[in-house]
């Protein structure tokens, strides 16, 4: 058997290079490995069984199998060459579901507030903590859920992380008290600190000319998420409460939880943890989902990743400072516009009919800051049929960042999509009669920052080396969330003491956010990412090949 198969490579060998024999034997090539390196032949190969004696039979076999030049190729290889196909459509199905129920816990933090505030009669000051607690939990959760996919795999990492957010959320229902309540979300936030996850692992099987725009097209799950939870708010909560919301909210959950099972683990990962085997069969999957023949060869790894993982302060070395520096304030002020527009449209639509004087001025003092429950008002029909509407806002702004993205690159689209927001956000200051004036408002300026939000998460991945790729991302994710924890004092609180303030504050964070959007020293478009970083900034130990034969 292993002569005829050497035969057969013989045959190819004249069509594109020298190749490693499977019984061994290395025909010369210039990028031959060591003998210590090449991989044992497979017991049973995949191109016939032990009695197969028909040379012509297993020259077509072997003509089939795609064959690179030096004979050996990276993941990254290979998952180029299978391009996109059946298994990244179901793949984008696992994650969007996960993006899915994360986005539903995110919006029922603007639903589930004014609720709090007339049953049990808490202040502005604890709505706002209300939401303050999950991002909380989600910012110190961050670093956890990083060394435990790196340590253990996605997979795990989101297998624990849908147990226990559905778990949490579950319980969250059942809360007696304030400060149970304030407990379990704060858990929930812990747990879904490790949603990103799904996000990297996705990003992993995605070829390069179509990762921006899958990334940008993941978060149409978001939006729907969004969506779905207004819309269960409006058939739940006007006669089961809360508390039946937080419970039928956790669905999604419990979904995503049972297909954990089926996720693939990233093929990076295994190469990266030294299980190269693994990886060449999660390939081999992929090819086969995908109608694409295997690569031939050995799987080796990325020189690039072979080092010991990027720091927080590599992040700060003197090719990335600027970008570093500049990418956390970008991020910050993003979820900081983001969430108070999603925090301040219940706000609004509670206070529409008392936010104006008689002459169709403005009123800066809305209300007291500390309300007692005689003062709620709760949401009404068309208040959700209008936070519906601004919802609905994510999926125009998606495609329009999808459109103008690759048009005028990743920098310029994100400053202009800035400096819209805080347009809109100062039209929110004009007292019209018409509430379908505010709705609209409303509408714009969340679709811009959704797009917003994605062009970032499209930016910052390419911006980064491979070796501070995975800490770049988690650095700025981490400021993203000091954004969030800050944003319901404003959202919340200050917008009911004065709105002229609270529109200065978002407006003034956005165009300053444009700004260092202008100044961000590198733009990615058209540009492959990059595998190392220049320079003497990361140390890595000298890398060793880790290989593996492909059956």
């Amino acid at each position: 058997m292993a002569q005829i198969i050497s035969a057969a490579r013989r045959k190819v060998k004249g069509r594109g290079g020298n190749y490693e024999d499977l019984d061994g034997h290395t025909d010369p090539a210039p990028h031959s490995p060591p003998d210590s390196l090449r991989s044992e032949p497979a017991p049973n190969s995949i191109y016939g069984g032990d009695d197969s004696s028909d040379l012509l039979g297993q020259e077509m076999e072997m003509t089939s199998v795609s064959v690179v030049p030096d004979d050996t190729f990276t993941v990254t290889q290979a998952v180029n060459a299978f391009g996109f196909g059946k298994f990244q459509v179901q793949l984008s199905l696992f994650t969007g579901l996960c993006w899915m129920a994360d986005s539903m816990e995110m919006t029922i933090l603007s639903i589930l507030s004014p609720a709090l505030h007339c049953e049990w009669h808490i202040t502005r000051y604890q709505q706002a903590l209300t939401t303050t607690v999950v991002f909380l939990g989600m910012m110190l959760s961050s670093t956890f859920w990083g060394n435990v996919s790196d340590r253990y795999g996605r997979k795990k990492a989101l297998t624990m992380c849908a147990a226990l957010l559905f778990y949490y959320g579950l319980l969250s229902a059942f809360a007696p008290n304030f400060l149970w309540i304030l407990f379990l979300r704060g858990l929930v936030g812990f747990a879904i600190g490790c949603v990103p996850q799904s996000v990297t692992l996705y990003a992993e099987f995605l070829p390069t000319k179509q990762r921006a725009k899958c990334v940008v097209l993941l978060d149409c799950f978001w939006a729907l998420g969004a969506c779905f939870e207004v819309l269960l708010a409006l058939l739940v909560m006007p006669t089961m409460g809360w508390q039946w919301l937080l419970a039928l909210s956790t669905t999604p959950l419990l979904a995503f939880a049972c297909i954990c099972p089926w996720l693939p683990e990233s093929a990076r990962y295994h190469v990266a943890s030294g299980q190269p085997d693994k990886a060449l069969e999660t390939l081999q999957k992929v090819a086969k989902d995908n109608g694409k023949p295997m690569l031939l060869g050995r799987l080796v790894v990325d020189d690039a990743s072979m080092g010991r993982r990027g720091q927080l302060r590599d992040l700060l070395g003197a090719e990335l400072r600027r970008t570093s520096l500049l990418l956390w304030f970008i991020w910050m002020a993003c979820a900081f516009c983001y969430y108070g527009v999603v925090l301040m449209t219940t706000e609004l639509f509670e206070a529409s009919a008392t936010r104006c004087s008689g002459d169709g001025g403005f009123s800066s003092q809305l209300k007291p800051v500390e309300t007692c429950s005689a003062d709620c008002k709760e949401l009404t029909t068309t208040d959700y049929i209008d936070l519906l509407w601004t919802t609905l806002a994510e999926f125009p702004g998606i495609f329009a960042t999808i459109f103008v993205i690759e048009r005028f690159g990743r920098k310029r689209t994100m400053a202009v999509q800035f400096v819209i927001f805080a347009i809109c956000i100062y039209f929110l200051l004009i007292c019209s009669a018409e509430r379908s004036f505010l709705t609209a408002m409303l509408f714009v300026a969340r679709g811009i920052i959704a797009g917003v939000f994605q062009a970032a998460y499209v930016y910052t991945p390419e911006v980064y080396p491979t070796p501070l790729r995975a800490v770049g991302v988690g650095s700025c994710s981490a400021m993203a969330r000091l954004g969030a924890m800050v944003t319901p004092y404003v959202a919340q609180v200050l917008l009911n003491s004065s709105l002229l303030l609270a529109m200065t504050v978002y407006g003034i964070a956005a165009l300053l956010a444009a700004v260092a959007c202008f100044m961000l020293p590198i733009e990615t478009k058209g540009k492959e990412l990059k595998e190392s970083v220049s320079g003497p900034q990361l140390h890595r130990p000298q890398p060793t090949q880790s290989t593996a034969a492909s059956s």
